[in-house]
């Protein structure tokens, strides 16, 4: 449980940062599928967790402003009837963006969440068990999830 919101803040901002050194990654070492990371590419797993950041992010604008996200409402409801299809339309049409726009929505959406988040009353996402457990689920909880993933990735780079 977390006390305040700098304290959630700084744990996602740790959280990330492992994920960071995918941008500084040759592109070869990213375009390789890994048997270890579900078959995904580096690419793949970075567009992942960046269009997963995205949505927080949307969610995170409109709770800034009202106490409910449609966002959020459309997304679940979307989870829930597809699942991770979803998850396989993300890794497609990423495919399409040039690997710069990739490194470069990387290295800012994070930190667009997390500065959207400070201006979000905290009623409405701390303090909101709902929201608080999305916040979770997409951001630190979601970066865990995907470890053995990233340590695929770099340890294949690594290898190259």
């Amino acid at each position: 449980m977390y006390f305040d919101g700098l304290s959630f803040l700084e744990e996602e901002r740790e959280a990330w940062r492992p994920y960071e050194a995918l941008a500084e990654l040759p592109d070869a070492a990213l375009i390789e599928p890994l048997e270890e990371a579900h078959g995904w590419s580096g690419r793949d797993l970075l567009a992942h967790m960046v269009a997963w950041q995205e949505h927080a992010l949307a969610v995170a604008r409109e709770l800034a402003v009202n106490d409910a996200s449609p966002t959020k409402v459309r997304g679940d409801e979307e989870w829930a009837a597809r699942g991770d299809q979803i998850n396989e339309e993300i890794r497609l049409a990423w495919l399409l963006l040039p690997l710069d726009e990739l490194r470069r929505r990387m290295t800012v959406t994070a930190g667009e969440l997390r500065g959207t988040l400070t201006v979000v009353p905290e009623s409405r996402w701390l303090k909101n068990s709902t929201h608080l457990r999305f916040f979770l689920d997409e951001t630190t909880e979601h970066y865990e999830a995907h470890m053995p993933d990233l340590e695929a990735v770099r340890r294949a780079a690594a290898g190259q």
